[in-house]
């Protein structure tokens, strides 16, 4: 294995990493943030992490060279759903004494979830790129570029949950790059063991999927009803949710 092979695959993972933080620079531009633009940046957040979702199942389900993808899928998705259910539960036991920066409670608690399902997704993703440079530099430069153009609104999905929490444009921005830190971790592993890792990837791109959609409808869909209508909420997550899907249709065309 060529040094030079290794360097570029992480090079690119790094890259896709980095673009993840872009998603925060429209908040450069936005000084104030009214209840009523909060629900629909909650409302847009959820969409984006459902289309992502959706995305990373119907890859999932259908990988070639892996035995039952649907069913590895499945159990991914189960302990996603497990692991984030576990990770609130232990954090609400600790309640008002959590904390991040100047948030406590409950946001404090939301903010690292987000963070958190966003990074196990990272995990599947890295792999995911890993994997494709096993099947040729070019598929590896394909399926990197798609991932950082997806990272991007991912970075923003996060940025609407923290900014509006409290937190800075540019913290925001340095969290959502640390969510996809795991891309570059994963990826030369995976380009060194790719046939060790390919049976596996189904199962965490079900595992990065199952958190997202718990986290959709357990926090980001409920903190949207509280400030707009729920028509408000529906449309706009919907619209994400076609967004997010016709971009990773474009990009896999």
């Amino acid at each position: 294995m060529e040094i030079t092979s290794v360097w570029a695959v992480f090079i690119a993972a790094s890259i896709t990493a980095i673009a993840t933080g872009l998603g925060a620079l429209p908040f450069l531009f936005v000084k104030d943030i009214s209840k009523r633009w909060l629900g629909y940046g909650n409302s847009l957040a959820a969409g984006l992490m459902l289309g992502a979702s959706l995305g990373l199942m119907v890859e999932g389900a259908t990988l070639d060279n892996v035995e039952q993808p649907i069913l590895r899928l499945i159990i991914g998705m189960v302990l996603g759903l497990v692991l984030v259910v576990v990770a609130h539960k232990f954090l609400e036991q600790r309640g008002d004494d959590f904390s991040i920066g100047n948030v406590q409670g409950a946001d404090a608690i939301s903010m690292l979830l987000i963070v958190g399902v966003m990074t196990v997704h990272s995990f599947a993703e890295g792999i995911g790129v890993g994997v494709s440079y096993g099947d040729g530099n070019s598929f590896g430069v394909l399926i990197s570029t798609a991932i950082a153009i997806q990272n991007i609104p991912e970075g923003l999905a996060i940025s609407l949950v923290l900014i509006p929490k409290g937190t800075s444009v540019w913290r925001a921005a340095g969290w959502s790059v640390f969510s996809s830190v795991p891309q570059p971790l994963m990826a030369v592993p995976a380009f060194l063991f790719v046939l060790a890792f390919r049976p596996y990837l189904p199962v965490g791109l079900g595992l990065a999927a199952g958190a997202m959609i718990w986290m959709v409808f357990n926090e980001l869909i409920p903190d949207a009803l509280k400030d707009i209508s729920r028509k408000a909420v529906y449309t706009t997550m919907i619209s994400a949710v076609i967004a997010m899907l016709a971009l990773q249709f474009i990009l896999s065309a």
